[in-house]
């Protein structure tokens, strides 16, 4: 185990907030690392949770902070307005779908959700949403009544008074043997909405349906395409809003801008922040004009949601993904890494499944003789990681699912490393418990 004295040995941060793994004391970051106050340099497969697809401290970004705190910190739109959140509104629109051409500018993925599900209700005057089983939306308590991923979030919270319901999300590892995923999902989930709709909730109160094109605090879990069309197809039949949480896919992470684009699926509101601004505070709820100009003025509002430093960071981010190639780079590693995980799975019995889209790309972890999800398994091989110097994240209903998301900045020199670190501490793991290896 690698010691070091904490940085929260008083304890001044609260648990929740500072026990997470790693815990690890850092004392600066750059491109693809971070540096630790061991003296020790990390190779970083985290993105900071899939947030500095940039890769940490980029130079133009980091040059778009400096000049922009030159002019103005804060600025509470509204009541001023200024450039560089303007600038911003013009780059997402060249990037996203057409008919999402309006924006909201928050804080953070939660507030993004939660300004989607009060658009969607404001607009709709229906009270329901649905969400799926796995799905992440937040921890606030409105975000937090869509979230499925883990009980635990949920509690002692007496969340949504009863206000959401929750559909089975399409998993392609659970398709019967011999059956077609895309056509199993497709008519499972029609049939799911149809008994909801006759025996809990009539379609006509349910404002909007909301979902992440890819789980991903929920296990990196890749859907049919046809399930998500299917999904579309009903929400147009019954004039339910479809909402799309890409906190976690936006901006490059699946190979494309947004997951949207890629499957080809368009939702009447986008909820995204994480990679939008390299690592500053900022998110967007995001609708066509027509939809927006329904919500009220002043039925909601924000005091620092949109601030101008982040805005420049923000359209600086956009311009790096788009100069660089960094959103193609993305889909091509992506690719090249999951073969990678392929080839891994077939040298370990503890490796149950690989999935990726881009560079999103998740490893089961399991029990070899039960097949089972193995967490406690996971946490021993993300530790052993640690001390190669590689930095891993988990993720999956029992914590089972190693989540891969280094920033999209990454070579194929360092993508080979990290994988070959994860090898390694997987290979320690087998041999220190006595699980066979090669299957």
């Amino acid at each position: 185990m690698i010691e070091w004295k904490t940085l929260n040995d008083e304890g001044l941060l609260a648990p929740t907030m500072a026990k997470d793994f790693p815990n690890l004391p850092v004392v600066k970051s750059d491109g693809l690392f971070y540096f630790g106050v061991d003296g020790r340099k990390y190779l970083d497969f985290t993105s900071g949770i899939a947030t500095e697809n940039t890769g940490h401290r980029h130079p133009k970004v980091v040059a778009a902070i400096k000049e922009q705190v030159d002019h103005l910190l804060h600025g509470p739109i509204g009541i001023i307005n200024y450039e560089s959140i303007l600038q911003l509104a013009k780059k997402m629109k060249a990037v996203l779908p057409d008919s999402l051409d309006c924006f909201f500018f928050g804080n953070s993925g939660a507030e993004a959700i939660e300004g989607a599900v009060k658009l969607a209700r404001h607009v709709t005057k229906r009270p329901y949403v649905i969400s799926f089983l796995g799905g992440f939306h937040g921890r606030t308590m409105g975000a937090l009544s869509l979230t499925t991923s883990k009980s635990k979030y949920r509690r002692c919270l007496p969340v949504g008074a009863n206000m959401s319901y929750q559909l089975p999300y399409a998993n392609p590892a659970e398709t019967p043997k011999g059956m077609n995923p895309e056509v199993y999902w497709s008519e499972q989930v029609e049939n799911e909405f149809e008994k909801l709709f006759n025996h809990q909730v009539a379609s006509e109160e349910v404002a909007a349906v909301i979902l992440e094109p890819v789980l991903g605090e929920g296990g990196y879990v890749i859907p049919p395409q046809a399930w998500l069309q299917k999904i579309r197809d009903i929400c147009d039949h019954h004039q339910i809003l479809l909402i799309f949480d890409e906190v976690q896919t936006g901006f490059g992470r699946t190979g494309d801008w947004f997951a949207a684009n890629r499957f080809g699926v368009t939702p009447d509101i986008m909820a995204i922040a994480k990679g939008i601004a390299s690592g500053l505070p900022l998110s967007a709820t995001v609708a066509s004009k027509e939809l927006m100009e329904l919500w009220t003025i002043g039925s909601h509002s924000t005091t620092f949601g949109g601030n101008p430093v982040a805005c420049a960071a923000a359209c600086a981010t956009i311009d790096v993904l788009t100069d660089e190639g960094l959103v193609e780079n993305a889909r091509v590693l992506g690719d090249y890494a999951l073969d990678k995980l392929v080839d891994l799975k077939e040298k370990h019995s503890v490796i149950g499944s690989v999935r990726g889209i881009g560079l999103m790309l998740g490893i089961e972890i399991i029990d070899p003789l039960t097949g089972e999800p193995n967490g406690e398994g996971l946490m021993k091989i993300l530790q052993k990681s640690l001390e190669k110097g590689v930095i891993f994240y988990l993720s999956g209903n029992k914590g089972e699912v190693i989540r891969m998301m280094p920033p999209l900045t990454i070579d194929q020199e360092h993508l080979d490393l990290g994988i070959s670190l994860l090898d390694e501490a997987i290979t320690e793991y087998e041999l220190e418990f006595g699980i066979g290896g090669i299957r």
